[in-house]
């Protein structure tokens, strides 16, 4: 074998292991991402170490999140899968992704609409965010429950090519979370303070009936003065 025929052979195999994350661009919408760490957040959460001093009174979409809602989500005070003393007005089935199509200026970051699968199927206002209410299947130990982004992090607001690719999460922090469920997902996947799921994006004709549909969230962004959430390190 010429050094001529050795170098064309040896081109694919060099291809293939220098591939470590497929972009954003090139992926669709709906691709399991295994084995993520998961934490539990909710409605009404006071700031403290464990969230990095951020309340979550407010959601990064919401600046009423917690009157919107309808009270404090307690994750040690329940009715089932609703808080006790109150019906929520939104879905208590939620979740937080490290990516915001928004910016901290209220404006839609240039190119968000290019990262995310869906938004090249549908027109946005400037007051709509792509992300938000948007539905996911979370899966642990052949258990499935269906949920609505509602927030973002954990830590994080532009890891876009874990979201949308097939990259790891970038954050580092604690034990590395991936995806924030709420304590109605937490419950009814059984699942620990840090655990692991695997997700996925769904539309919401794949969402079977469940609890998670009994209250759907359809409200949009809408900020309080001087109170947009910042996810700021």
């Amino acid at each position: 074998m010429s050094r001529k025929d050795s170098m064309v052979l040896a081109v694919p195999v060099l291809v293939m292991f220098s591939v470590i994350c497929i972009s954003v661009r090139d992926c669709d919408a709906q691709k399991l991402h295994k084995r993520i760490i998961s934490t539990i957040f909710w409605v009404g959460e006071k700031s403290g170490p464990e969230n990095e001093y951020i309340p979550n009174d407010v959601s990064a979409w919401d600046g009423y999140w917690m009157d919107h809602f309808g009270g404090i989500d307690d994750p040690d005070n329940r009715n089932g899968y609703f808080p006790a003393g109150f019906t929520p007005k939104e879905n208590p089935f939620y979740f937080a992704l490290p990516y915001n199509d928004i910016g901290d200026d209220g404006e839609r970051k240039p190119g968000a609409l290019d990262l995310i699968p869906w938004a090249r199927c549908k027109s946005y206002t400037e007051t709509e965010s792509a992300c938000k209410n948007r539905w996911v299947r979370i899966v642990k130990d052949g258990v499935e429950a269906y949920a609505q982004w509602e927030d973002v992090g954990p830590f994080y607001e532009d890891d876009a090519d874990y979201v949308f690719g097939w990259c790891r999460p970038k954050n580092k922090h604690g034990a590395g979370a991936g995806i924030d469920v709420s304590p109605a997902v937490a419950d009814y996947l059984g699942l620990e303070g840090i655990d692991e799921v695997d997700w996925e994006f769904v539309d919401f004709e794949e969402v079977p009936e469940g609890p998670w549909k009994l209250i759907v969230t359809k409200s949009q962004i809408e900020w309080a003065e001087g109170a947009k959430k910042s996810m700021r390190r």
